[in-house]
């Protein structure tokens, strides 16, 4: 075992062999657990965390403006909408409420699977996305960036079904794949597998109100082993492209649909992100 981490990880649905878990590294959910006030971090996460604090101070107040957002679009989905399965890419550490508490909450027979990259959000999911009995909650161990993975996992399968409408979210992830990545595409094959009436949910870290800031962010990351890129309004546009978004469209997410929680003081430029919730004709 590695002096670098002291953990080590299985896949149960792979069967693969334990691999090492890179403490020592900062991850990008773990960050943003840090920055949510959860305890879930290490050592590296910490310091990334506090460099880009030192950048950006209002990163925290963009963190838990788009957990808010979170909360806004799973009672819409499951109350306005009635979407009764959710499949949730680049989860994160469970940070109560999480999205199934929201929309079992409103609809106890609703199903969600959640999906990350972190070992370490997996070893949490195990313990903390408990369900109601009526519903189902299930986590697959997987990348945005590999989404034939994610529509052919046997958890995925026999928690969902693609012949009926989903709502998928990619909240704060895609901000993490950069042009390279090619993360339209990726967003499309999970998309195209979904029938009409289904739901996506973005939200995406922008350059448009704080470019100074956002730059400084972008490059603490990337020195980091973290691949931040953030898009303008334009580019995120791309991302809904052909679908159908709910009103009031695509805004910075505090003020989509804000309820009696939304902090109001919050200003675009300390957000500084964009979210939308569109649906698949």
């Amino acid at each position: 075992m590695s002096e670098r981490s002291g953990l080590r990880w299985s896949d149960p649905e792979t069967g693969r062999e334990p691999v090492e878990l890179r403490t020592d590294i900062p991850h990008s959910a773990r960050v943003y657990d840090y920055f949510l006030g959860g305890k879930t971090n290490y050592p590296a996460d910490r310091e990334a965390a506090e460099l880009v604090l030192e950048s950006g101070p209002n990163t925290r107040i963009s963190a838990l403006a788009n957990r808010a957002f979170l909360h806004r679009v799973a009672r819409y989905l499951a109350g306005t909408e009635g979407i009764r399965q959710f499949l949730d890419i680049g989860t994160g550490i469970p940070t109560p409420p999480n999205l199934h508490e929201i929309a079992q909450e409103v609809a106890p027979e609703a199903r969600v699977v959640y999906v990350d990259n972190d070992p370490i959000v997996l070893a949490h999911a195990r313990a903390l996305l408990v369900g109601t009995p009526e519903g189902r909650t299930a986590y697959v161990h997987a990348d945005l960036r590999e989404p034939e993975k994610i529509l052919n996992s046997p958890t995925l399968l026999d928690t969902l079904d693609l012949t009926k409408p989903v709502a998928l979210s990619v909240l704060a992830i895609l901000h993490f794949l950069p042009d390279s990545d090619d993360p339209l595409s990726r967003l499309r094959v999970l998309l195209d597998a979904l029938p009409s009436g289904s739901f996506l949910a973005i939200s995406h870290v922008t350059s448009d109100f704080a470019p100074e800031e956002a730059d400084q962010v972008t490059r603490i990351y990337r020195a980091r082993g973290i691949p931040l890129q953030v898009r303008t309004r334009a580019e995120i546009e791309r991302f809904v492209d052909g679908l159908e978004l709910v009103d009031p469209g695509i805004q910075v997410v505090h003020r989509w649909r804000p309820d009696a929680a939304t902090d109001r003081s919050a200003t675009d430029d300390q957000v500084n992100i964009y979210g939308a919730l569109a649906r698949k004709p």
